[in-house]
């Protein structure tokens, strides 16, 4: 672990509780960075404080990043804590699987009130921070679903499609400022949550059709993330980057050309 300090950077982690959220928060603490997590779900959030054990550089804040008075609340406390915010990490991000018809317009604005305005309202309130230290980057957690669509995520794929371009329109305005934007779109990653909504069988189909065979963990996701906040991606901005083992890249009849590989 690297020592920290009062000039250490800062990292905000949203929806950093638990899986994707929590590993890029443990990679920042790894690499000398302060880290504010903001999460709905309180008692999460009390349990991974805890375990983290670490109250000179870790802040916990309860709060719902599609609601700009809790977002405005949550960075001023960033801010009055650690006085900068270098890295802003969106992971925030709940889904719905249901047919498009059977959607209602609630469980669509729902997805897409935290997915897409989380995102578009936490960097709004962390931009100006940021820019008073000079600069800073920020990641956007969308998805392969932003970037192929698939069954039952009518809301869920939207909303991931959309936060791909927000991240080039921020990348483009910000940039020109000093403010990194890049998105990252994860394949199918071993979570607590994967793991309750994914039988076997579809487990098996992802398999089938991803090159690597496997599902990601939540530390690759977050050695990507980390990299496009380091000093080492200076140069990247508005990409978006599939952390997918191949995913998006497959055609039809994966698996039964792989067979005939070598």
């Amino acid at each position: 672990m690297i020592p920290t300090s009062s000039s250490s950077p800062v990292a905000v982690v949203t929806g950093g509780a638990r899986g994707i959220g929590l590993a890029v928060a443990r990679w920042f603490l790894d690499h000398g960075h302060r880290v504010a997590l903001i999460d709905i779900d309180a008692d999460t959030l009390r349990r991974t404080e805890a375990e983290l054990a670490d109250a000179s550089r870790v802040l916990a804040l309860h709060g719902d990043v599609s609601q700009p008075d809790q977002v405005a609340v949550s960075m001023a406390a960033v801010d009055q804590r650690f006085g900068r915010i270098d890295a802003l990490v969106n992971n925030a991000g709940v889904a719905v699987f249901k047919p498009i018809l059977q959607t209602s317009f609630e469980e669509w604005r729902h997805v897409l009130g935290t997915n897409l305005d989380g995102a578009f309202l936490c960097t709004q309130a962390a931009a100006p921070v940021m820019l008073r230290g000079g600069g800073g980057a920020v990641v956007n957690i969308a998805s392969i679903s932003g970037l192929r669509a698939s069954t039952l995520r009518v809301a869920y794929g939207t909303s991931k499609g959309a936060l791909v371009h927000l991240s080039k329109q921020q990348a483009v305005e910000l940039g020109n400022a000093g403010i990194r934007v890049n998105c990252i779109a994860p394949g199918p990653v071993d979570t607590d949550m994967a793991k309750l909504v994914h039988s076997v069988a579809i487990r098996s189909d992802y398999y089938d059709a991803i090159p690597l065979n496997r599902y990601g963990t939540p530390e690759e996701i977050a050695q990507a993330v980390g990299f496009l906040c380091s000093a080492e991606a200076a140069f990247i901005n508005g990409q978006v980057l599939a952390v997918d083992g191949g995913f998006d890249a497959s055609g039809v009849g994966l698996p039964t050309l792989r067979r005939q590989a070598p």
